[in-house]
């Protein structure tokens, strides 16, 4: 009788979904509180647009800048961590032997069990080295254009963010009005952005669509008070 093969199909790349929250959740909300406290003062759509359109392009590179240094930073510190435990294995090594037990016994393993597998990193230093990356500091290694990726990704999802609040101003002359687009606009793509992120972090995506649309709205509210009250 033939066998249905097995496929798992994971999700892998929670970074990008990351990058991309961080990126659109402050461009639907930064870009849509200036245009909305600009509302109350100016009644021309146009300078919303103008003044909208230089905070998301200052936003924009900010953030992605702001990714890009996180970014570095998780590399340098990878980078250092792994220069040290592979001085330890060498200088260490008794001390290193007893971790790679000490782990390998909180999963189960006894001591007969965990000896082969020792016997396997010490003849094998970069994979131990791996191994104990991984299952003693909890750290992968990240991918080498980790920095330049998040970036390019932050800056591209805060631009998109930024354009759904603004568009109306855009479209309506007259800004009081363009604001009620503006913001039904920024409600309903908070909406579908959650309902998205979360079928692709595999979170229920309706949950995830209400609680970014609170939390967003929230955020945007907030935004838009101080905006006001400052203009």
């Amino acid at each position: 009788m033939p066998t249905i093969p097995h496929t798992e199909h994971h999700f892998e790349s929670s970074e990008t979904v990351r990058d991309i929250v961080i990126g659109m959740a402050d461009g639907l909300t930064v870009p849509f509180a200036l245009a909305a406290g600009l509302t109350g003062a100016v009644d021309a759509s146009r300078l919303i647009v103008i003044a909208g359109l230089a905070e998301i392009a200052a936003g924009s590179i900010a953030m992605g800048l702001g990714g890009y240094l996180a970014a570095r930073g998780d590399a340098e510190h990878y980078a250092s961590e792994r220069l040290r435990e592979e001085r330890e294995i060498i200088e260490k090594a008794e001390y290193e032997r007893h971790e790679v037990l000490e782990i390998l016994e909180s999963y189960g393993l006894t001591r007969g069990e965990s000896a082969p597998i020792l016997a396997a990193f010490e003849k094998n230093p970069k994979v131990w080295v791996d191994w104990m990356m991984r299952f003693e500091l909890g750290l992968e290694e990240p991918h080498p254009d980790r920095a330049r990726h998040s970036a390019v990704t932050i800056a591209a999802s805060y631009v998109a963010g930024g354009l759904i609040p603004l568009t109306p101003y855009m479209l309506v002359p007259h800004a009081a009005t363009a604001m009620q687009f503006s913001v039904v606009a920024t409600i309903l793509a908070l909406a579908i952005f959650g309902y998205v992120k979360g079928r692709y972090a595999g979170a229920p995506p309706v949950r995830s669509s209400i609680r970014t649309t609170l939390i967003g709205g929230l955020a945007a509210g907030a935004a838009y008070v101080i905006a006001r009250l400052i203009s």
